[in-house]
Formats: structure tokens, C-alpha cells, sequence
């Protein structure tokens, strides 16, 4: 028979194995230490822009705000103390190019969040096939296509530029105000196209004749003619700027049309240099254009455009550059808030970070850092954004923004000359 200091220490040695075991499985009893928690990260972000369609210069701006937030972020401390990885791919123009890339992304590289895609038409098809069944939250920074807000994406995609429902009325009046009550319009016959050229239809309140083209289309004089055989005093250009600049040179060369208005695609200097700036492309100084527009006086962009300034030499005039660098810095931040990379989670902070309550933070390497410590402090920030304050609804739609009207002027460069306030 054993003796009792032997089966004592046997006792304890037991329990001892038993505490042991039941630390492991993740049990354990009432006072004992948890065991530390596994550490999270990095998060890796995706850009997806059509950088070998459309305006090359274009998406390099975007990709500029996206390196510059990047940059913004991880000087700032990271995400979960840890510096954010870039990985960026190439959507083109196609839809089903876009679905292949942001595949590769999310199956390949393994991001965890997207910004972009550049196009309505490549974001409804990446949100709806890849995307929100991933789970990878997506906003895009310039895909405003009414189309978009019922995409069945799961609450996966936001977007940081307003919807064209906004867009289409402040258009048609500023062809009204041009002093023109019958016009013809083009669009590109796509989600972004269609919904921009519904939305001014709707508020126009003169004569038009409007014709689709289709994306694969080369040349237009056919197109062109059938707007303008009811006496079209203007044309409204709703298209890429790569159709634009063929329309453009159809219409002028042909007499056709001497007087535009232009959708947001585009607002670009590359429109006036392609067409010449001493030849038909000085003709169009002093015609208007709508695209999304920044707050007057916001401090949040005047920070922004400090930092940019600092790290590339000069400010450009595309459109949807600030929301490119809001779109990322959305997402970083939600991703502290949610201390987490699991897709759900971080969308479940999206909202929160954008309008509040909260410590109210600006872009800017200065706000976001500051964004960042008070989320790591268990803290709660109102971001506001270097193009707009992110006031997301249900179906990650913004709720308020802004509209701008904006020329070019004779030497091809673009002057903005008014905001339009817009609230749901």
C-alpha cells in the first residue's frame, strides 16, 4: 500500500494535468488568466482599376491616392500595429476581365478588402459574382450607377461617390442654363451610361433625341446624325473618353454640333489634348460639365491636398481621385475598429467609422494617425473624408454630398465653378 505523502503527490501531479489540459481546450475555471490572444493581421488591401482602358492618367491618379493613403495609414502606426499590404490589379474595361482579376486577388493574394473597381459596369459584376459571396468588403471609389444600389452583394460594397441619381438632375440644368431647350444626348450603353442619361432624362424638361452606342463601337457619325435631325441645339456626352474624343471630332468635322455638355467621365485635360489644344480641342473652352464635387472650405480636403501636393508636386483635375484615397482610409479604419481581417466584421465598422459618434478626424497623415491611436484606444472616430463625409445607408449608399459644376477653359486646363449640395 502506498503511503499517503506518495498518493498526495500523485494527486497533484494529476490535477495539475488536468488544469493543464483544460487550458488547451480552451477551458479552464473561475479566476485563471485567459490565454493571450492570437495576433491579427496584416491586413492586405486590393486596387482594382482598369489601368490598360480607358484614361492610363486617369487611374494613375487613383493609384496615387491609393499609395498616399496607404503611405498615410501605415506611417500613422498600421492597422493592428502592423504596416498594410498593397497588392493592385488590372480590371480593363471588360466585366468579365474585372471578375478574373479580383479573383486572383481575393484567391491568390488574399486580400481582405477592396478598393475599386474604377467602372459601374465592372463593380456590379465583381460585387455580385465574387466579392459578396467572399465576403471581402468593397468600396469603389467612382462607380455611381443607380444600378448599384440593389446589386445583391450580401452588404459587402459601398461606394464613395454619389449615386447619379444625384448627378442627372444638376446636368440637365446646366444644359438648361446654357440657354439650350432642345438637345440631343449619347450615352455608352452600359450600367453607368444608362443610369446616368435615365437620371437626366428624367429631370430634363425641353426636346431630345437620345441614342445609345455600344462599348465595342469605333465610330459614330451614324449615331451622331440621328440626335441631331431634330434640331438639336447642344449635344449631351455622356461616354468614356476614349468614344468621346471620336464623337467629338465626328461632330465638329461634320457640322453637326459646335455646343456640349459632359457626364463626369469626363472631366479630363486628356479630353482637350487629344482632340489638339490650338485645334478642335480649344473649341471647347467655355462648356460644362457635371462630376462629383468637394465641400467649399472643407478642411479635410485642403489636408489632403497639402499631402499630396508635398508627395507628387502637383494637384490633377480628374474626377474621383480624393474618393479613391477616402475609400481606402474607410477601410483601414474599419478594420481597427473591428480589430479583426474577417470580412464581416470589418463591414460591421464601415458605417460607424463614416458618421459617427465620434472623435471627428480628417484625412491627412495628421488625422489619420490620430484615427488610428484613438481605434487602438478602444475610441470611436467620425472620419471626414478629403471628397466627402462617409454617411453610408443599408444599401451602402452615400446619404449627402456634394455635385460640381465645372468648364474648360481655353487653354484646355478645367475650372470648377460651382457646388451643388446633395442630401437623401
Amino acid at each position: 500500500m502506498a503511503s499517503l505523502p506518495k498518493i498526495l503527490l500523485i494527486l497533484c501531479a494529476v490535477g495539475m494535468l488536468l488544469v493543464v489540459m483544460a487550458a488547451a481546450c480552451g477551458g479552464g475555471t473561475a479566476g485563471e488568466q485567459p490565454q493571450a490572444q492570437e495576433a491579427v493581421g496584416p491586413l492586405r488591401m486590393g486596387l482594382l482599376l482598369n489601368f490598360s482602358g480607358g484614361s492610363p492618367e486617369r487611374s494613375g491618379d487613383r493609384r496615387r491616392a491609393f499609395d498616399l493613403a496607404v503611405k498615410h495609414v501605415n506611417e500613422g502606426g498600421g492597422v493592428f500595429g502592423q504596416p498594410v499590404e498593397a497588392v493592385v490589379g488590372d480590371s480593363t474595361l471588360d466585366p468579365e476581365a474585372a471578375v478574373i482579376e479580383a479573383k486572383r486577388l481575393v484567391e491568390d493574394e488574399g486580400i481582405h478588402v477592396l478598393v475599386g473597381p474604377s467602372t459601374s459596369a465592372n463593380t456590379l459584376q465583381v460585387a455580385e459574382r465574387l466579392t459578396g459571396p467572399a465576403r471581402i468588403p468593397t468600396i469603389s471609389p467612382s462607380a455611381t450607377a443607380p444600378a448599384l444600389t440593389d446589386a445583391s452583394d450580401g452588404d459587402f460594397l459601398f461606394r464613395a461617390a454619389l449615386a447619379d441619381s444625384a448627378q442627372g438632375p444638376v446636368l440637365a440644368r446646366v444644359t438648361l442654363e446654357q440657354g439650350f431647350t432642345n438637345v440631343g444626348l449619347i450615352y455608352r450603353n452600359d450600367a453607368w451610361g444608362r443610369g446616368l442619361a435615365d437620371a437626366f432624362k428624367d429631370a430634363w424638361t425641353g426636346e431630345i433625341r437620345v441614342v445609345a452606342v455600344e462599348p465595342e463601337e469605333t465610330a459614330f457619325l451614324t449615331q451622331l446624325q440621328q440626335t441631331a435631325e431634330a434640331g438639336a441645339q447642344a449635344l449631351v456626352l455622356i461616354t468614356f473618353e476614349a468614344e468621346a474624343v471620336t464623337i467629338l471630332w465626328e461632330a465638329l468635322e461634320n457640322k453637326l454640333y459646335d455646343q456640349f455638355t459632359f457626364g463626369d467621365a469626363l472631366k479630363s485635360p486628356g479630353l482637350v489634348q487629344a482632340l489638339g489644344p490650338v485645334g478642335l480641342g480649344r473649341r471647347l473652352g467655355g462648356m460644362y460639365g457635371t462630376a462629383a464635387g468637394i465641400a467649399p472650405g472643407s478642411a479635410a480636403s485642403t489636408a489632403w491636398e497639402k499631402a499630396y501636393v508635398a508627395e507628387y508636386g502637383a494637384l490633377r483635375e480628374f474626377a474621383y481621385v480624393k474618393e479613391t484615397y477616402d475609400a481606402t482610409i474607410a477601410l483601414a479604419l474599419a478594420a481597427q475598429a473591428a480589430g479583426s481581417v474577417d470580412g464581416a466584421a470589418i463591414r460591421d465598422q464601415l458605417r460607424s467609422i463614416g458618421s459617427g459618434p465620434g472623435t471627428p478626424v480628417i484625412a491627412g497623415p495628421e488625422g489619420v494617425a490620430e484615427a488610428l491611436r484613438i481605434l487602438d484606444e478602444e475610441g470611436t472616430v467620425d472620419y471626414d473624408g478629403a471628397a466627402v463625409t462617409l454617411d453610408w445607408d443599408e444599401q451602402g449608399d452615400l446619404t449627402r454630398g456634394h455635385i460640381g459644376i465645372w468648364r474648360f477653359i481655353g487653354d484646355g486646363t478645367i475650372e470648377e465653378v460651382e457646388t451643388v449640395h446633395v442630401e437623401y
